[in-house]
């Protein structure tokens, strides 16, 4: 792809107590104790500027409602306190990171206050340290070159959202504050796989030290885009590493179609004051047919609109695959002023509005065929607010494509969150005391670090597949295998290996919350099966049963599944004396035919291996006695 520059920034949660507060990095299932209601203000930095984001922020006038927890969220998430000093347990892990990634700790460790405007954060900012910059040895090497690794960082987790309306966002406070760090890589990623490449490599570094969280949200990454003659967007929340590629393919497709959709405004001759007007429509739009355009106008609704000379068929243009640039539009005014969405005149006649309508709507605003429209429905201030957020946004299309801070859709497509922010973003935080880094680095003196490729090697020598030791090191299952494998000295290690893997990626799929159950719950069931107390067959079962229930005692749930010796006796007894004339008749060549027969009933209940013994006893007895 022509002149693609990628840069990834890899947040990661930290295993300890929260970053300025001595809380539990703990998420809450339970709705929070109380709320605590916000509205945020707009100043000056130190320079003297204003931060774009933040004026935008500002233009929204929403209020933010954060949900506290008496027994895990304090006053300094709710910035009702200072914060209390960096954790030092989460400086030496990401010291640790920064060492395995060869990059050079800075002397003083010092925070940072990065402007937040969404609401994030109770403060109105996030706090960060600057932990080490990356060297020339500081490279993540891939099938398609190296990958320079720029800074480190440590910094706080944002607040969780619950719920969003259009003047008002509900906050969870459970999250805000728990450790991340953030690594960020130079913008030498050439193609979208290799982004993808370069993430997971990272990540199995960080799972490599065995101090940071595992499940979803706990890992995401940023992607920073842009192309030749395009403009550099930051790609927020990308969770899931097979979504890279396509996150970064979709974005150069929206680039490359913008910039076409460029060109044809300039051969078509539009400028800036082609776009504007702003018309109320409700008396034209109360003749719609049925549909939630009569609905809106009937129930109060009032209807705006502005023009877009020569634009038509433009808005229609499909810019992302299912996405348009009218859906770009959209998203502006549904960020701006908080309406639900436009109607444009490149999908009309629809939702009621017939052609005839069209046409006293193209009337009304002294419009020709080939001009285009946008409508808004609502009240005039909202849609003041909605049609000036629209008209910007195109008269920004004639020049190009605007720098952007985008989510990541669960699609791969993207779609616009805020301006980009500018470089008034950041300033030094006064209530939190630099920490020198010296006496960590004197306490790792010595200390080698174990690399993944380390550690999926000696998982190799139990003599599991290296796709099973990749699987255990990713999961984050090695600490359990390698214990599991030292207590069964019966159970293959490849039973082991796929209980912990695919069975647990299979249940996942399935809706099971495998994530629920403790380790210590999965090595007593792979230790009945060890032990033959527990057929293999049932294990599946067992975990499905610890998911619903994670601390219920193992051995009782395992009675469901298990046949006593008792049982399984007098099964056999059962069996071989209902067949006992073909027994007789062709002796221990029965074996098979009796053998199926008692594993009908106790398949899934006892290991087939102690069926079998007993089984083959008892048929030697029987012909022995008659041949007696």
């Amino acid at each position: 792809m022509k002149g693609l520059k990628v840069g990834l920034e890899i947040h990661q949660r930290l295993k300890t107590h929260k970053l300025f507060c001595n809380c539990p990095s703990m998420l809450m299932e339970r709705e929070p104790d109380g709320w605590v209601m916000r509205m945020m203000g707009i100043s000056r930095s130190e320079l003297g500027s204003v931060d774009p984001a933040a004026r935008f922020e500002l233009l929204r006038q929403r209020k933010f409602l954060y949900g506290i927890y008496f027994d895990e969220t304090c006053e300094v998430e709710v910035d009702e306190s200072p914060p209390l000093e960096m954790n030092r347990e989460a400086i030496e892990i990401a010291i640790r990171i920064a060492k395995m990634l060869n990059m050079d700790v800075v002397d003083e460790i010092h925070t940072m206050r990065k402007i937040v405007v969404d609401g994030s954060n109770t403060t109105g900012f996030q706090r960060t340290a600057l932990i080490a910059i990356g060297g020339e040895d500081s490279v993540i090497r891939t099938n398609q070159g190296e990958v320079r690794i720029a800074t480190l960082c440590l910094e706080e987790e944002s607040a969780f959202i619950a719920e969003t309306g259009s003047d008002f966002v509900r906050y969870k406070l459970d999250r805000l504050g728990i450790p991340l760090v953030e690594i960020a890589t130079h913008p030498d990623i050439k193609s979208p796989e290799q982004a993808k490449e370069v993430a997971l490599r990272i990540g199995r570094i960080l799972r490599a030290t065995g101090k940071v969280m595992r499940g979803i949200g706990t890992i995401r990454q940023d992607i920073n885009v842009s192309i030749e003659g395009g403009a550099r967007q930051e790609i927020k929340g990308v969770q899931e590493p097979d979504l890279i590629p396509v996150v970064i393919s979709r974005e150069v497709d929206r680039q490359l179609n913008l910039l076409r959709i460029r060109d044809e405004i300039s051969e078509r001759g539009i400028v800036e004051e082609d776009i504007g007007g702003f018309f109320e429509l409700s008396d034209v739009l109360k003749k719609a047919e049925k549909g939630f355009v009569r609905k809106a106008i009937d129930s109060g609704e009032s209807a705006f609109a502005i023009y877009a000379r020569r634009m038509r068929g433009l808005i229609g243009r499909e810019i992302q695959p299912g996405r348009r640039l009218g859906t770009e539009l959209a998203s502006y005014a549904k960020v701006f002023a908080g309406v639900k969405g436009i109607i444009h005149s490149d999908e009309l006649p629809n939702y009621g509005i017939s052609s005839d309508l069209v046409a006293e709507i193209r009337n009304r605003l002294g419009i020709g065929e080939e001009d285009a429209f946008i409508l808004v429905i609502s009240d005039r201030k909202t849609a003041e607010i909605a049609l000036k957020s629209v008209a910007d946004r195109l008269k920004y299309a004639i020049k190009g494509i605007p720098e952007e801070t985008r989510r990541a859709l669960e699609d791969g497509n993207t779609e616009f969150m805020r301006p980009m922010p500018g470089s008034a973003r950041m300033y030094p935080e006064t209530d939190v005391l630099p920490v020198l880094s010296y006496s960590f680095l004197e306490a790792l003196e010595g200390w080698k670090p174990e690399f993944p490729e380390d550690i999926i090697g000696r998982l190799i020598s139990y003599g599991i597949s290296r796709d099973q030791a990749e699987e255990i090191f990713d999961e984050e299952k090695v600490e359990l295998f390698e214990r599991v494998s030292s207590l069964c000295k019966n159970l293959s290690k490849g039973f082991v290996a796929s209980t912990l893997t695919s069975m647990m990626k299979y249940l996942r799929r399935e809706g099971v919350k495998v994530e629920l159950i403790p380790e210590s719950k999965l090595a007593e069931v792979l230790l009945l099966v060890d032990q033959g107390a527990l057929a293999k067959e049932a294990v599946e079962s067992m975990i499905r049963d610890l998911a619903e229930s994670p601390y219920a005692d193992v051995k009782e749930i395992a009675k469901r599944y298990s046949m006593s010796q008792e049982e399984l006796e007098k099964l056999i007894d059962d069996v071989v004396s209902s067949h006992r004339d073909e027994l007789m008749k062709i002796g221990e060549k029965a074996f098979s035919m009796l053998m199926g027969e008692v594993m009908k009933k106790a398949r899934g209940r006892v290991d087939g291996r102690i069926v079998s013994s007993k089984l083959r006893e008892r048929i030697r007895k029987e012909v022995s006695q008659e041949a007696l």
